[in-house]
């Protein structure tokens, strides 16, 4: 949640009270001499004297202003008709500083009573105390939990100060276990996107169970002593003997998944249905290019429009010299060959350039080449060059290059509408590819064991359960065969110079920021309108085919009420928001209070039947919406399926850290760890997945949610 300072009305006067401020360091103090006073009621301090009176400020600036500067702000402000009324204690010369910037004094509520000496020298210590405790912050505990993996504890903190806007604060946590044994650590403060969120550290690692935990800071805030809870706090039922799992032998291509999925439909028949989603994606292929001449000295780009698998891998494209004076640019495409004779002047020269020739072929067969001037090369003379060869540039030569049919697994004993519906995919972005092994793994656990485990059994009675395996298969052959970094899919929206085959490796739409709500469109932080970036957003919300399956399938069954995206890599376990404005940090509505409670409760079960795989542990820090935890993500698919189509969506980031005892260090897994890794994430997310049905059922079964 953010801690953006805003207005708070406090229960007293003395929560602002800072003491009565000297007129030549009064943060009222006059602007200068050009500034006229307001016109307004005579409302008068006698010299010297102090008195609460009521002002109409102009503005809500204004009152920041006072109060950020201490001034005495003795009741609630309150805004009518855009200007602010507020009650403030002033000296005389204050009220005339306050009159010259704009204030106006409505009434003199009460002026200071001429008591005793022992009344001021009263006032005159509260204040002092007043200002004491302004320069020392207050400190929360926002998270303070701690657990066991592998036979090591771990502690984990978040606390935020009140010296929100102070970069130098340092926090130290120190804990005690049960024997007394000490330690402490710093923590480093978090912003983001500007704001102050906390202070925070890595899971620290320490000899046993903490019983206590304290911060302080160089401000001198201090907490009170508090117990860490134990994280996550459950644990799932056990398996039976017999019970069957681990059905991933290695790292599957879209070609493997597509296979499985056929295999299942065939086995389990009863089970499941193989449902084709309504969108093809482009397929695995790109248009053919090629440089006509030399990049580094002079050269053009010739690019097929058609695909290069549709007949345009392998046609060429030349330059030459007619060899006589005073020739016209022109061109010819025969027999799979773009010939461009150059045009000479007088003496015979070649005189065409680069930008002529590439206009020429666009002007003369615009349905069968795109042409542009490579970068540094735009008004040289075209030189003599090739026959180049135009190709798509993919090297996966055994994969099929035809447009793409997703599918989706639909399993469950009822497959009607009538129970409620859980939805997981995995694989938006191609470079995850530990993520299908996750839900192939879970699909397979859950037909497997209809038969022989009652458990199962009752999942797939009650739960209606739909699983994507792979969202985004032409940019996984892409990741899969020519660039293992891919992101993103294989649409190419760029135009002109970044169609350059240089940057190949960037193009693509990120599908998971190519959803409706809270999207880059709307002025959400996250998403790109670069081509080349890795987060672009396309053209337009839902511009791609792979993101219009996804919500297809939401939408043509409205029995599904629960979804989770399962992404890499990192541990995270998130929910919505997932994305917010920069101005402010202003997040998508958050969720109720009870709907927070409900996403942290379930996630605690998932979390704990995730680690009863090898005691992996996702973090607390790393548990909650998105937008608090990772980043922005304008446009993610868990934002629309929840916000405008209701249904309780999170995301895992699956490839926890890793502690290294030996460096006492967390290290990070990567997107393609080794096989190893990937299959233990297999394993324990797809315990994860089943929690999840879990989840589903039991709320369907409690009455508080319907199909």
């Amino acid at each position: 949640m953010s801690n953006r300072r805003i207005w708070v009305a406090g229960a007293t006067a003395a929560v602002l009270t800072v003491g009565l401020l000297a007129p030549s360091g009064s943060s009222i103090a006059a602007p200068p001499d050009t500034a006229k006073p307001a016109a307004g009621p005579a409302v008068k301090v006698a010299a010297g004297e102090t008195a609460l009176v009521r002002f109409r400020l102009p503005d809500e600036a204004m009152l920041r202003d006072l109060v950020a500067s201490g001034a005495d702000v003795a009741a609630r402000p309150r805004t009518t008709l855009g200007q602010v009324q507020v009650d403030l204690v002033v000296t005389d010369q204050e009220l005339a500083a306050l009159t010259a910037r704009g204030a106006v004094a409505t009434q003199l509520i009460q002026t200071a009573s001429e008591g005793s000496a022992r009344v001021m020298a009263s006032k005159e210590a509260a204040g002092a105390r007043a200002a004491l405790a302004a320069n020392t912050d207050t400190l929360q505990f926002l998270q303070s939990y701690w657990w066991t993996s592998e036979g090591q504890s771990f502690l984990a903190v978040q606390v935020a100060t009140t010296a929100t806007a102070d970069p130098d604060v340092e926090i130290t946590v120190t804990w005690k276990t049960a024997d007394g044994t000490t330690g402490s650590f710093p923590l480093s403060r978090f912003e983001d996107s500007g704001e102050y969120q906390y202070h925070v550290a890595l899971p620290q690692p320490v000899p046993a169970q903490p019983v206590t935990v304290t911060a302080n800071s160089s401000l001198g805030g201090t907490t009170r002593a508090i117990r860490p809870t134990a994280w996550p706090g459950a644990v799932p039922p056990p398996n039976p003997a017999g019970y069957q799992k681990d059905f991933i032998a290695a790292y599957m291509t879209p070609t493997d998944i597509q296979a499985r999925v056929k295999r299942l439909g065939r086995q389990y028949k009863s089970l499941v249905d193989v449902i084709d989603l309504p969108n093809k994606t482009q397929g695995y292929r790109r248009t053919a290019s090629a440089y006509l001449g030399d990049p580094a000295t002079a050269a053009i780009v010739v690019d097929s429009v058609k695909f290069g698998d549709q007949k345009m891998n392998g046609v060429q494209v030349k330059t030459v010299d007619p060899g006589k004076k005073n020739k016209p640019l022109k061109t010819t495409y025969k027999d799979r060959v773009l010939t461009v004779s150059l045009a000479t002047d007088s003496t015979g020269a070649v005189i065409s350039t680069t930008d002529q020739v590439a206009a020429f072929i666009d002007a003369g067969y615009p349905q069968v080449f795109n042409a542009f001037v490579e970068d540094g090369s735009a008004g040289k003379v075209m030189p003599i060059a090739g026959p180049a060869r135009l190709d798509d540039g993919l090297d996966g030569t055994e994969v099929s290059k035809k447009p793409w049919t997703v599918q989706a697994l639909r399993i469950g004993k009822v497959r009607d509408g009538s129970k409620i519906g859980v939805m997981a995919y995995s694989q938006e972005h191609a470079r995850e590819w530990a993520t299908p092994l996750v839900t192939l793994e879970f699909a397979e656990r859950l037909l497997a064991n209809y038969a022989t485990d009652a458990e199962t059994r009752s999942l797939l009675d009650n739960v209606d359960i739909f699983v994507i395996p792979m969202v985004n298969p032409d940019g996984a052959n892409y990741a899969f065969n020519d660039y293992n970094f891919q992101r993103k899919n294989l649409v190419n929206h760029c135009t002109g110079a970044q169609r350059d085959p240089r940057f190949a490796n960037s193009w693509g739409v990120d599908i998971n920021r190519n959803y409706t709500v809270g999207s880059y469109f709307d002025g959400y932080v996250g998403g790109s309108a670069n081509c080349t970036s890795g987060t672009y957003s396309g053209t337009s919300e839902l511009s791609e085919a792979e993101s219009g399956n996804v919500i297809a399938l939401a939408r043509a069954h409205a029995n599904i009420k629960f979804a989770m995206n399962v992404h890499s890599y990192g541990g995270y376990f998130m929910w919505p928001p997932g994305a917010y404005k920069a101005d402010g940090r202003i997040t998508l509505p958050r969720p109720s209070i009870e709907e927070s409670a409900y996403f942290m409760d379930s996630a605690k079960r998932i979390i704990g039947a995730i680690r009863s795989s090898r005691g992996t542990v996702t973090w607390p820090s790393y548990t909650g919406p998105v937008a608090d935890v990772l980043y922005s993500a304008a446009g993610n698919s868990a934002d629309q399926l929840y916000y405008e189509l209701g249904i309780l969506a999170w995301d895992f980031e699956v490839g926890n850290d890793l502690w290294n005892a030996e460096t006492q260090e967390w290290e990070g897994v990567g997107f393609q760890p080794p096989y190893d890794e990937a299959h233990a994430e297999s394993q324990e997310y797809a315990s994860g997945l089943v929690e999840l049905v879990r989840v589903a059922r039991d709320m369907q079964a409690d009455g508080a949610i319907q199909p």
